[in-house]
């Protein structure tokens, strides 16, 4: 499996990169680590001034390839050793959205994995920052991993739906392929307003999925709430949800999963993981 780690050298993405670790032991991964220098933060300024290609590579490219190397350091020595595991560092310059999309392709990842910030990390998370590019722009499996998530074995996943299936279910393969690897419960979860009923094309779309995943026995969850959010806060909490999983296409259903006015009472924004899912 090929995994791509971009990171920035926070705090925040070392985290990212030790769940990562940690949730694929046992699991034969090439790691890539990616540091991108971004063309945006050296071509603003009034002057119109663009460095050249050697200026770049001696004022940007080296020290990060530098800052990544002491990371490779930091992995040796802070993380058991797994044979399972093999580590790459890649430098690049240029736009962020741009140099992760030719390495999903050149380096044909498979799992893209982001730290976020806080509550309002991911609200910008999705809405234009990096990861927000990146979970809608980007064809490829994405793992969100939120500052306090701490990694645990999973026990406990949520997969929230409107059972409106307007992607293809092989995009569901690669949450499958996890479902194989652990031993959790997979619970489907449909918000819908008081006195609300399926109509015929979600009831065959519910069947469809109960088709789908029926090696993993999943139960399903009808919740009643006016605020999709808090639903989802309740169930999380009483349920000790461990991981969130949903389809990137379904991302304006999710909009009102992970944002509204009042981020700080969301706790499940800063500790539990999102798995988002590409056709």
């Amino acid at each position: 499996m090929n995994i791509l780690l971009p990171t920035d050298f926070s705090e925040n993405s070392w985290n990212a990169i030790s769940y990562a670790i940690d949730f694929f032991e046992p699991v034969a991964c090439n790691f890539y680590l990616l540091h991108v220098n971004r063309l945006d933060t050296f071509m603003s300024g009034d002057s119109g001034y663009v460095p050249t290609a050697d200026q770049i590579e001696e004022i940007y490219v080296k020290p990060s390839k530098l800052k990544l190397k002491t990371l490779l350091k930091e992995i040796k020595e802070h993380r058991k050793p797994n044979k399972n595991h093999k580590f790459y560092t890649l430098s690049d310059y240029g736009f962020f959205l741009e140099s992760i999309r030719k390495y999903v392709n050149k380096k044909k990842i498979d799992l893209l994995v982001m730290g976020t910030k806080g509550a309002s990390g991911l609200k910008e998370y999705i809405v234009g920052s990096n990861t927000g590019d990146i979970i809608t722009k980007v064809k490829c499996t994405t793992l969100v991993v939120p500052e306090d998530a701490k990694y645990k074995p999973l026990k406990e996943i949520a997969f929230p739906t409107d059972f409106n299936l307007s992607y293809d279910l092989l995009s569901l393969q690669p949450f499958t392929d996890i479902l194989k690897t652990v031993e959790a419960s997979l619970h489907i979860v449909h918000i819908q307003k008081k006195n609300a009923t399926l109509n015929t094309e979600q009831l065959e779309n519910k069947d469809v999925l109960s088709d789908y995943f029926e090696e993993f026995k999943p139960s399903f969850h009808f919740l009643t709430n006016g605020k999709v959010e808090d639903a989802i806060q309740c169930f999380v909490e009483s349920r000790d949800i461990n991981m969130i999983v949903m389809v990137a296409k379904n991302l304006n259903y999710f909009q009102s999963i992970l944002f509204h006015s009042n981020v700080e009472k969301i706790t499940y924004h800063t500790d539990i993981p999102f798995l988002v899912l590409h056709e």
